[in-house]
């Protein structure tokens, strides 16, 4: 039975469940995101770091022509190393702080006028959209394969 057990905590089985809570939206001004991470075990684990980070995947183009790229915006990491027991919640609450990135398109668009009429334009016909995402991820130092979260949040 070790054995299995064993087996088990280097996958994840059993392991620790990670939890993101953050809004579903926040303002783009704010520059920052505010929220918890929130962990859960079924065995005894010793957590080794948590990160979180807001994700950019920014896409282009339509079809066979489409693009993806992603961009971390901004990066938090609590490197204190603990133990957490069955049955024990862990919160951990944080402020992730963010700056972010403006394709051509969008600073053209923002000068208004013929410029900012161009870059919409310009942005319309290269389709191009992001979406953002709240990542966490935990390294347990048992497991090989680490528990993470993510949520989507939209910026206004």
């Amino acid at each position: 039975m070790g054995f299995l057990n064993k087996v088990k905590s280097k996958l994840g089985i059993g392991g620790v469940k990670v939890e993101l809570q953050v809004p579903g939206q926040v303002s783009k001004e704010s520059e920052q995101v505010e929220g918890k991470v929130v962990l859960t075990t079924k065995s005894e684990q010793e957590i080794v770091e948590v990160e979180i980070k807001l994700v950019e995947e920014f896409t282009t183009g339509r079809g066979d022509d489409k693009s993806k790229e992603s961009f971390d915006l901004g990066m938090v990491k609590f490197s204190d190393t603990y133990s957490i027991k069955p049955g024990e919640v862990k919160e951990i609450p944080f402020v992730l702080p963010f700056k972010l990135l403006k394709s051509n398109a969008d600073s053209l668009a923002e000068k208004g006028g013929a410029l900012g009429a161009l870059g919409k334009v310009s942005k319309f016909t290269s389709n191009e959209k992001s979406k953002y995402m709240v990542e966490a991820n935990v390294d347990v130092k048992a497991a090989i394969l680490d528990p993470s979260d993510e949520k989507d949040i939209k910026l206004m």
